[in-house]
């Protein structure tokens, strides 16, 4: 079997059109900056020091854990140097999963891990061990040219999003606890936040609906998210224009949605953002 050493790579875009699946293995720590993407992300966790931050909330991770990434959802790792830092890591575009599904609904662990604002698994043994076994039956099927290992990935690419299924309902959150940093306002700060993106979101009327100073607000907000309040309210109405304009909304329509009161401000943002006017994504809809 012909296998392929993966170099670790800081871009963030998908270049297959239905998944990715990579294994790296660094001697030194790596750096990336906080993103979004278009796509799910499995994260799993063999060794290093390593914290996975997402959406302001910060997980120690230990050997095992599984961190599941939604396509809204802003995150980042951050890694201390004197450990072999390897994970696997699945990049996995949400249509193809539900094509997997058939009246399964797979993408249920990623969707419901973000409302619930927990996106690590600390699966039992049980779990563990199919999860792994499957994992190493994907990497296998890829890195094959043999006789159907094509229908092989996608079986076990199914395999495994079952498997993720049952350990997120499995999942025992205070098992965990111990290992969040996390500030109960902030996030209920940045929940708000992201249901009322069409809304009047300034500093002052954030300040006053929690009950805060201004000033502290600022100073806590950049300190657990990595972003000033302005910053992440533009980010996340961006994202959501991105999602909205995949799924075929017309441009006028998208920014008043999201709350951009202009629409030249809305096209310069986007640009910006994302290296493409908006048009991008409603024509070219499956452009990751």
């Amino acid at each position: 079997m012909k296998r392929v050493k993966q170099e670790f790579t800081s871009r963030q875009h998908m270049i297959s059109r239905d998944f990715e699946f990579y294994h790296y293995k660094d001697e030194h720590p790596v750096e990336v900056e906080y993103h979004n993407h278009l796509f799910y992300e499995v994260f799993s966790f063999v060794s290093g020091d390593v914290t996975y931050i997402v959406e302001g909330k910060s997980y120690r991770l230990k050997p095992g854990d599984i961190v599941l990434i939604n396509n809204r959802e802003l995150h980042k790792t951050v890694v201390k140097p004197g450990k072999t830092y390897e994970r696997y890591v699945l990049w996995i575009d949400p249509d193809f999963i539900r094509s997997l599904g058939e009246d399964t609904d797979l993408t249920m662990c990623f969707e419901h891990s973000a409302l619930r604002n927990y996106n690590v698994l600390r699966p039992r043994a049980e779990y563990n061990i199919m999860i792994k076994n499957t994992m190493t039956c994907l990497q296998n099927a890829i890195f094959s040219e043999g006789y159907g290992n094509n229908v092989l990935k996608k079986v076990y690419l199914t395999e495994l999003l079952v498997y993720l299924n049952r350990a997120f309902l499995d999942n025992q959150d205070d098992e965990i606890e111990l290992d969040v940093v996390y500030d109960e306002k902030i996030g209920n700060v940045m929940s708000y936040i992201n249901d009322n993106l069409h809304e009047n979101l300034s500093l002052e009327s954030l300040a006053g609906r929690f009950y805060t100073s201004k000033y502290h607000l600022l100073r806590q907000f950049k300190k657990h998210t990595g972003y000033t309040i302005y910053q992440y309210i533009r980010k996340k109405r961006l994202i959501m224009a991105r999602m909205l304009l995949k799924d075929g909304l017309r441009v006028t329509e998208v920014y008043q949605r999201c709350g951009f009161g202009d629409y030249s401000n809305f096209i310069r943002s986007f640009r910006k953002e994302f290296g493409h006017p908006p048009g991008h994504y409603k024509n070219h809809g499956d452009a990751k």
